[in-house]
């Protein structure tokens, strides 16, 4: 979690992984994301960080991250604005798909077995530059599921299929999801570089 690396701009990163070391959730076909906390340093001298509450201060009473995200979801529930918080997912060691851009709603702490966590509530943004925005009723999903992801990533490489640049690579829908391409298999998704994702738009190739 980065809270505000410039005014109203923050990014956490989430996992959907088996064995993630937090419970995140993706509803509402991926427009809304309930994003838990961060645990306590694991120190080689302190206690097992899954056996303490998640903190929203530090020991000298300064706000945690989790505790900068809680006031700001705080503030959106009073009426203030809404923190714009870009969201990137771990689909495998080192590697990250952006998600969207989501608007930071709601926080509260619930008990997970012996301690608290901490939970956020987001939702997508329909920014015009959102890879995951849409327009209209949701008629099927648009979010690519993590195990697509990581199918799509290992059968291409690592790299653009078109050029093979392996920098700035974006999930692309073969045919496009407007015009009723499938997110849910790895036939209709492939990577592209930058590029050559800005340049399909939603042309069908």
């Amino acid at each position: 979690m980065n809270f505000q690396l410039r005014p109203g701009h923050s990014v956490v990163l989430m996992s959907l992984r088996a064995g993630a070391p937090y419970d995140d959730s993706l509803l509402e076909s991926g427009r809304v994301l309930i994003y838990e906390g961060h645990d306590v340093l694991n120190l080689a001298a302190g206690p097992d960080p899954k056996l303490v509450d998640q903190p929203l201060e530090t020991p000298a009473g300064k706000p945690t991250e989790n505790g900068k995200f809680w006031a700001a979801a705080k503030v959106r529930e009073q009426g203030g604005n809404a923190e714009r918080v870009r969201v990137y997912e771990k689909i495998k060691a080192g590697i990250w798909a952006y998600n969207g851009t989501f608007h930071l709603l709601s926080a509260w702490m619930e008990p997970s077995k012996s301690r608290k966590v901490v939970k956020f509530r987001m939702e997508l943004s329909d920014d015009e530059d959102n890879p995951v925005a849409h327009h209209g009723p949701l008629k099927h999903q648009r979010m690519i599921p993590s195990q697509v992801k990581q199918a799509v990533w290992k059968r291409d490489q690592g790299k653009c299929v078109l050029c093979g640049d392996q920098k700035n690579l974006h999930f692309d829908h073969e045919i496009p999801f407007s015009k009723g391409g499938s997110s849910l298999v790895a036939e209709n998704v492939r990577l592209l570089c930058a590029k050559h994702n800005l340049a399909k738009s939603d042309k069908i190739e």
